[in-house]
């Protein structure tokens, strides 16, 4: 069901990531994306999955909500899979017509399944354990150099986290219209594809209602707390590197450092 999907949530928690700062939080999700797809065998895959798992469990959120954001894209990852088993070269070790499967194919479909599944773990620890308006501080000061342009970084950091924000509440929206149609007899499941993005039609219109009056309600909320843009504006809270932060950096240097020996001394396998 939709309303089973978390990616995008905040859950105020104490763990250690939790206490970091959010802008180291940000350039080390970065970084490790790219670590992620500076794999290149089994053993430099393994090490990112390594502190993938580490931070996973530092993070103090359940496997489960973690499983949940995975479980959002399983369908694009089994295809993409299925479809790279069928790219890799060498000496195919099954073959039927125009049908060739090769270890290097199915090596390249683990690679790629590895890396998306990481990719979604890694990126909903950062919404798991930021609240909304963190996000928008670290956006805001990571992209402060872009105001030498005059380009209007605060309206874009609150942009961009409004929408990460309102991803769970549409979702969980889109649910209840959903479970309100099938009460009054809509079918949205049986039949082919066109009859199914039909039936979705009387679930479409009640959701952009409800999203363009979420949207008038938070204007006008922010309208009467005098929110005039990112001029002038002061912080309730500053956001200050600690000891934990640099220790962060440490281990993602390492990790680096891990990965490259890996992918120098050690055979590629894709």
């Amino acid at each position: 069901m939709i309303s089973g999907i978390s990616f995008g949530q905040f859950i105020p928690g104490k763990s250690v990531i939790h206490k970091m700062d959010p802008r180291v939080k940000m350039v080390l999700l970065i970084a490790h994306i790219v670590f992620i797809f500076c794999t290149f065998n089994f053993a430099s895959l393994a090490l990112v999955s390594a502190a993938t798992l580490a931070v996973i469990l530092l993070s103090g959120i359940s496997l489960k909500m973690y499983l949940k954001s995975v479980r959002v894209v399983l369908i694009i990852v089994l295809i993409t899979s299925v479809l790279n088993i069928f790219y890799g070269g060498g000496t195919p070790i099954f073959e039927w017509g125009i049908i060739k499967i090769t270890l290097s194919g199915i090596y390249r479909a683990v690679f790629v399944s590895v890396r998306i599944v990481l990719l979604i773990l890694v990126s909903s620890c950062l919404t798991f354990t930021t609240s909304p308006t963190d996000l928008t501080d670290a956006i805001e000061r990571l992209m402060s150099p872009l105001k030498v342009f005059h380009i209007k970084v605060h309206e874009i950091a609150m942009m961009m986290t409004i929408a990460l924000r309102f991803v769970p509440t549409l979702l969980e929206e889109t649910d209840k219209i959903m479970s309100a149609q099938k009460a009054r007899g809509a079918d949205m499941e049986s039949g082919g594809v066109i009859k199914k993005v039909r039936a979705m039609t009387p679930v479409l219109i009640p959701l952009f209602v409800s999203a363009f009056r979420r949207a008038y309600e938070l204007a006008v909320a922010m309208e009467c707390r005098c929110y005039r843009g990112g001029d002038g504006r002061t912080r309730m809270k500053t956001l200050k590197m600690k000891g934990l932060d640099f220790a962060s950096i440490v281990a993602e240097a390492l990790l680096l450092s891990g990965i490259v020996l890996c992918n120098i001394f050690l055979t590629s396998v894709i």
